[in-house]
């Protein structure tokens, strides 16, 4: 490779939409010299993506393929090839968790020498039959004859990918899901006001936030269920739910079912997260299951008091008193008791949650440095380095 040309990193995810993963690939990304290091992406969505602009504006490519399950291994496999040979790669970087294997494989055959599996996720549909056990034997397998780095987002979701042994031997490398702290924590105090007069709300509108993908797993629906009980009691409450998916046509039809479509609003997908952030007076999350929850650790930098479920990686906790974990099988009046107690907590100053959180190792700046190693790069990769 001429020295003039960028070293070039291909990632494998499902769509550069706004979910957990693909957020913190876009802040890695806007971080590096992108004169020496340029990250291309194959997808698995013929859609345009959130993202996609911003990428092909960034200098990186976008290859669109058909996903495993529609070409089977083997076409699969000779796509991934086609792709990873095309250009000299210095490193592919795959999100896809138990799928991360065939992209590794793929990779390994196309002679990349960094290949990088991933986990973001602490769930998959495993099944008790015996041909799923051996399809996730399978699938691990291959993980472990490709790939030559593993990484994820928190223990949690290291173990459910990799397994307790590869863990607790230190193969796996934790990678914080770091943040631009400071797009959070430099804010407008104005921000919910602002907000409030272009949803043309009342001043006095108590706002109950939701960011994310409209999916089984983010469990949206009883984020309906919660709102519905406390509307009982007070009025005021309004839930803005940030975001687009699959399900979201579901949840706008069980709300008017309920009788609640005027206390909520479904803001879409939004490029401005940071001052929609401020403008929450509480932060619910209910997920089902999450590999660590970033947009709880974006709640938190604006200084909104959350309400989790406890399948929440506990290190999501920037131990800044703002959070509270909660089972999902408690009843729904343990949800709107500590949403209520929540909206009294006084919140910290932003000096304080930004020195907290920069000492956790959640500030992109901090943890960059861990992604480009990875890719057999050095700190010259990073802006300001």
């Amino acid at each position: 490779m001429r020295q003039h040309e960028p070293r070039r990193i291909l990632h494998i995810v499902s769509a550069m939409d706004r979910g957990g993963a693909e957020t913190l690939i876009m802040n890695v990304y806007r971080n590096v010299d992108k004169s020496q290091v340029q990250f291309d992406f194959i997808v698995h969505r013929s859609e345009e993506g959130d993202y996609d602009n911003e990428i092909l504006e960034m200098g990186g490519k976008i290859f669109q393929i058909e996903s495993l399950g529609q070409l089977g291994p083997i076409l699969y496999i000779k796509e991934l090839t086609r792709i990873m040979r095309s250009f000299p790669y210095q490193a592919i970087h795959s999100h896809t968790d138990y799928q991360g294997g065939i992209s590794s494989f793929a990779a390994k055959l196309s002679g990349i020498q960094h290949r990088i599996c991933h986990s973001h996720s602490t769930n998959w549909h495993k099944g008790k039959r015996l041909k799923e056990r051996i399809i996730l034997k399978t699938l691990q397998a291959i993980i472990k004859f490709s790939a030559t780095s593993y990484c994820s987002c928190s223990e949690e979701a290291a173990r459910f990918l990799f397994g307790n042994h590869s863990l607790k031997k230190g193969k796996v490398k934790i990678l914080k899901n770091g943040i631009d702290l400071r797009s959070f924590t430099n804010l407008d105090r104005n921000c919910k006001k602002k907000l409030l007069q272009e949803l043309k709300l009342p001043e006095d509108t108590i706002t109950i936030g939701h960011v994310g993908t409209f999916s089984k797993s983010k469990n949206q629906r009883y984020i309906l269920k919660v709102l519905k009980k406390l509307l009982a009691k007070e009025p005021r409450f309004v839930v803005l739910m940030v975001g687009d998916g699959p399900l979201k046509h579901q949840v706008e039809i069980e709300a008017k079912k309920l009788g609640i479509q005027k206390n909520i609003r479904f803001l879409g997908v939004r490029s401005d997260i940071p001052s929609i952030m401020k403008s929450f007076d509480i932060f619910l999350f209910p997920s089902i299951f999450e590999g660590f929850g970033i947009v709880a650790l974006e709640a938190q930098s604006a200084g909104i008091p959350c309400v989790l479920s406890d399948v929440i990686p506990d290190s999501v906790d920037m131990g800044l008193g703002l959070v509270t974990f909660i089972n999902l099988n408690q009843s729904i009046e343990v949800w709107c008791e500590e949403i209520n107690k929540g909206l009294l907590i006084n919140r910290p100053e932003n000096n304080i949650i930004f020195n907290q959180i920069l000492s956790k190792g959640y500030d992109i700046q901090n943890n960059i440095k861990d992604w480009i190693s990875l890719y057999g790069l050095n700190a010259v990769y990073v802006v300001g380095d």
